[in-house]
């Protein structure tokens, strides 16, 4: 058997969105996530959409009304030895927290493709415990992706 790690990830997006977003750099993210919980197995798809398109899926998968930023399906069959799921990123709604929390709206769109990954990888952010460890996980990874921080920064 092969020990490397296998992954798929297929990442489209709606019209234009973040026509100058480094599609290699969300797959980078995605990876870099996935490598550090040692899951040897992925398949994932990563939607770009706007906030339309998600708060359809928000108020019908979730019931709560609205757009959110990231959304994650997971798609895997019980028992199954490769993680499968859909992560969807509104791309206009990391557009408005990029400027909120003064950063690029790439550095957004890469944090919600982590937190959409960790979802999956079985992360919740359903408590403040959850959310910290949650949080700290992705400060982690943007660091390491040369981004820094992001909620780190702001308890600083």
């Amino acid at each position: 058997m092969d020990d490397l790690p296998s992954y798929s990830i297929e990442i489209s997006r709606q019209d234009v969105l973040l026509a100058d977003l480094d599609q290699a750099r969300l797959r980078q993210a995605v990876e870099l996530t996935l490598r550090h919980h040692q899951c040897s197995r992925a398949e994932l798809h990563v939607a770009l959409v706007d906030d339309a398109t998600i708060a359809d899926l928000n108020e019908k998968y979730r019931g709560h009304p609205g757009p959110t930023d990231v959304l994650s399906f997971d798609l895997a069959e019980p028992g199954a030895k490769v993680l499968d799921g859909q992560i969807v990123v509104s791309v206009e709604t990391a557009r408005r927290e990029a400027v909120e929390r003064r950063h690029s709206a790439e550095a957004e769109v890469l944090l919600y493709c982590i937190h959409g990954t960790l979802h999956l990888l079985g992360y919740d952010d359903a408590t403040p415990e959850d959310a910290r460890r949650m949080h700290e996980m992705e400060d982690t990874l943007l660091t390491e992706l040369g981004i820094g921080p992001v909620y780190g920064a702001k308890a600083s």
